[in-house]
C-alpha cells in the first residue's frame, strides 16, 4: 500500500512539474520549492529528502541559458536540498548527500558600481558534475565548474570551488585533498 501511495504521490508531482521521474523514485512532501521542471531528469529508485529546492532556470532578467539537473539511478539525498542550474548539474549514480547540501552550477555579478547583485546578470563557471558513489557530507557546498571524480568523500561542512580526481576524500573550506582512497 505504501508502494501504492508513493506511486500516486510520485505521478502527481511528475504531471504538475514537468519532472520525470523513473520508477522508484520520489521526492518526500513537503518540499518547498521546484523550478523548471521540464529541465529536470531523476533516474530509478533514487530519494530526495523534506524541503528540497531544484531549481533550473532558462531565463534571468534578459538572459537566456539551458539548463539540466540529473539525478541519475540509486542517489540518496537527505533533508534540505538546494540545486540551482543555468548549465548543467549531475549526480551520477549511487551517491550518497547528505542533509543541507547546496549544489549551484552559477552566481551573480559582482559589480562594483554598487548595482544589487539581485539585479546583476548570472554567469557560470561551467557545470558541476559529481562522479558515481560519491559521498556529500553535513551542509557541503559544491560551486559552479567542479567536477568530483567517482568514489569522492567529501567532509561535512566542506566548501568545494575545485575539481578532485576519482577516490579524493577532501574537506576544508575551501576544500583541499586530505588523502587518496585505493580502490579494492
Amino acid at each position: 500500500m505504501l508502494w501504492a501511495l508513493k506511486s500516486s504521490i510520485r505521478s502527481i508531482v511528475s504531471i504538475l512539474s514537468g519532472i520525470n521521474f523513473a520508477k522508484g523514485s520520489y521526492l518526500s512532501i513537503p518540499y518547498l520549492r521546484l523550478q523548471g521542471g521540464k529541465y529536470i531528469q531523476i533516474g530509478q529508485n533514487s530519494t530526495i529528502g523534506k524541503h528540497a529546492w531544484l531549481g533550473a532556470f532558462d531565463t534571468y532578467l534578459e538572459q537566456r541559458f539551458d539548463p539540466s539537473i540529473i539525478i541519475h539511478s540509486n542517489v540518496s539525498i537527505g533533508n534540505h536540498l538546494c540545486i540551482t542550474a543555468i548549465d548543467k548539474v549531475e549526480i551520477k549514480q549511487g551517491c550518497l548527500l547528505s542533509e543541507y547540501v547546496y549544489i549551484s552550477d552559477h552566481g551573480h555579478g559582482t559589480d562594483a558600481n554598487g548595482h544589487p547583485p539581485a539585479t546583476q546578470p548570472l554567469f557560470s563557471k561551467g557545470p558541476v558534475i559529481i562522479g558515481e558513489n560519491s559521498f556529500l557530507g553535513y551542509r557541503t557546498t559544491i560551486l559552479s565548474g567542479v567536477e568530483l571524480g567517482k568514489h569522492c568523500v567529501v567532509g561535512a561542512h566542506s566548501v568545494v570551488n575545485k575539481s578532485f580526481p576519482d577516490y579524493s576524500v577532501i574537506a576544508g573550506s575551501p576544500a583541499r585533498l586530505i588523502k587518496q582512497n585505493t580502490p579494492c
